[in-house]
Formats: C-alpha cells, sequence, structure tokens
C-alpha cells in the first residue's frame, strides 16, 4: 500500500466512527499524507446569541482537520495542544473550507497548521495545533 493509499483509508476509517464531524457535516475534500482539507456548512443552529457562528464551530472543523491530517502517516495521533485565532466572523449559509498542514514532525510529536476560510477566501480561523503520535498503527 502506498503512502496515499494509507492516507486515503485511515481518514476514510476515522470519518466512519467520527459521529461529531458527522454530525457537524464536514466533508473529506482532499488527503494526502500530512494533509487534510475539509468542509462543511454553517447551519442557524450554530450561531450565538449575537447571530455569528459560535466559535467552537471553526474550532471544531480545525480540530477535525488536524486530527485526520495527523494520523494520515498510519500511527493513532492525538491533540496535546491547540489554539484559533478568528479574524473574520461566520454566518448561517457560510461554506467553510479548512486545511490542515504538517509544518514539524518528529518522531513522537508533530505541530500543524489549519486555515480556515469562507468561500469568498475571507479567512475566518487561524488555528495551530501540536499532537502526539502513539506507537500504535492504525493499521
Amino acid at each position: 500500500m502506498t503512502e496515499q493509499e494509507l492516507a486515503e483509508r485511515i481518514v476514510a476509517q476515522m470519518m466512519r466512527n467520527d459521529a461529531f464531524s458527522r454530525w457537524l457535516g464536514i466533508e473529506v475534500a482532499a488527503v494526502s499524507p500530512g494533509r487534510v482539507e475539509v468542509r462543511m456548512a454553517v447551519r442557524e443552529e450554530m450561531l450565538n446569541g449575537f447571530r455569528v457562528a459560535h466559535g467552537g464551530i471553526a474550532y471544531a472543523l480545525a480540530d477535525s482537520a488536524l486530527a485526520f491530517a495527523s494520523n494520515t502517516r498510519g500511527r493513532v495521533a492525538l491533540a496535546l495542544e491547540n489554539s484559533i485565532f478568528y479574524p473574520a466572523p461566520v454566518h448561517a449559509g457560510d461554506v467553510l473550507t479548512a486545511v490542515a498542514e504538517e509544518v514539524a514532525a518528529a518522531n513522537r510529536v508533530a505541530a500543524y497548521n489549519v486555515t480556515v476560510t469562507r468561500a469568498d477566501g475571507t479567512n475566518v480561523g487561524v488555528f495551530r495545533g501540536s499532537v502526539y503520535r502513539t506507537k500504535k498503527a492504525h493499521f
């Protein structure tokens, strides 16, 4: 199995088992080793009292992208620390895309940048996450 095939197989299995990402409406758009692109539409029930998307929505999308990307290498990886900056608001009907990319990796830890954008290209989330790579293989 190639690295690409492994990455695709892992992400497909994760999506099948990830009820939360499916509930959010996340769709996987692209997968490669160390990189994943996902998207979702923002629904009315995701808005806060100010009629903008709750910050947890963009965060959850970015966190799912991190999880998928960090596991594409074949070993189970778990988040250690994450942070997000919200440069612009998100509204109902917006379609968000999150691209997670590996920026540094060692045997046991790795760092990822995740950019969340609206369909018009506006950056609505700048996310950085680190993961711990266990010894456990996915398959």
